[in-house]
């Protein structure tokens, strides 16, 4: 009999739990596929399928479910709703399986993650949909669970020892979902080695200390994402400036930028990226940005 496989399109929350599904599936003995980088081809099946006032970063996931379909025996789809009432998240991430069930055939794999359910609750109920031993499904969580966190721990580590090194430095201030999107943050970031920055992620930081650090900035933001990467501006005081990257049009990172940016004494950029936006413009704004950190 053949194995099933599973595809988890490369977007959204696979940039905050693509590594522990890649354990857990493997420990689960579950082959999975996933959709290439985002392309061309990826942003076209989107923008096919979605609606003109839906924020790129949706598109794009929906470009992923689209060139997935058919290509698997289920789809990752899980729906996060809240970790609980003070760690929200935003409205696509709870709207991930209805406009999933909407635009593809394959059969979808869901499961909930809400004030009542965490992680853990999620992937029993995926071991139940896939007729997994419970206690298979609960020593492939605890093992996933523990490479998940020992690969964060040395990514956060090995950056603030970075911190440390001299050259200029720039912090990212993005969700992991933008700025690790080769569409979205690949030519950003490429345009920045090439002007021999070095490069600081606001998600590759410790969490729980980032949210921690957010209330120097803000004390009632309660959208977990944008607390955790804002949090990371008062651990980089070495950098010598901030760039915020976001897609058009996020409302959360509209509002949550803007309220960080007043507050910042560092120079900063703010980067909003849509499906129109010029290479030629952001290069110019990115040079221009970089002489004045050098000038600083």
């Amino acid at each position: 009999m053949d194995k099933i496989t599973i595809g988890i399109p490369r977007a959204l929350p696979y940039y905050y739990l693509g590594n522990f599904w890649k354990y857990f599936w493997k420990k689960c003995d579950i082959d999975v596929v996933y959709s290439p980088n985002t392309n061309e081809e990826i942003l076209t099946l989107g923008k096919n399928i979605s609606p003109t006032e839906m924020c790129l970063s949706m598109k794009i996931y929906l470009g992923h479910l689209s060139y997935l379909d058919g290509k698997c025996d289920y789809l990752l789809v899980p729906r996060i709703d809240r970790y609980d009432d003070q760690n929200q998240t935003c409205t696509n991430f709870l709207a991930l399986y209805d406009l999933a069930a909407h635009y593809v055939e394959t059969p979808i794999l869901n499961y909930n993650i809400d004030s009542h359910q965490d992680l853990l609750d999620g992937v029993l109920e995926l071991g139940s949909q896939l007729s997994i031993p419970k206690m298979q499904v609960l020593k492939a969580y605890e093992y996933a669970l523990k490479k998940d966190e020992k690969w964060k721990k040395m990514r956060a580590l090995e950056q603030q020892r970075q911190l440390q090194e001299e050259g200029k430095k720039v912090l990212i201030v993005s969700h992991a979902y933008n700025i690790h999107d080769t569409f979205i943050g690949g030519n950003i970031l490429k345009l920045l080695k090439e002007k021999e920055m070095k490069v600081f992620f606001s998600d590759y930081f410790d969490s729980t200390k980032t949210a921690l650090q957010a209330r120097k900035l803000s004390k009632k933001l309660y959208w977990k994402y944008s607390r955790e990467s804002i949090g990371a501006i008062p651990l980089c005081k070495k950098v010598d400036g901030i760039i915020f990257v976001s897609t058009f049009p996020c409302g959360l990172d509209s509002l949550v930028h803007e309220l960080v940016m007043r507050k910042l004494e560092k120079p900063y950029l703010n980067l909003v990226i849509d499906d129109l936006s010029s290479d030629t413009g952001i290069e110019t704004r990115i040079e221009s940005f970089v002489d004045l950190l050098e000038q600083s």
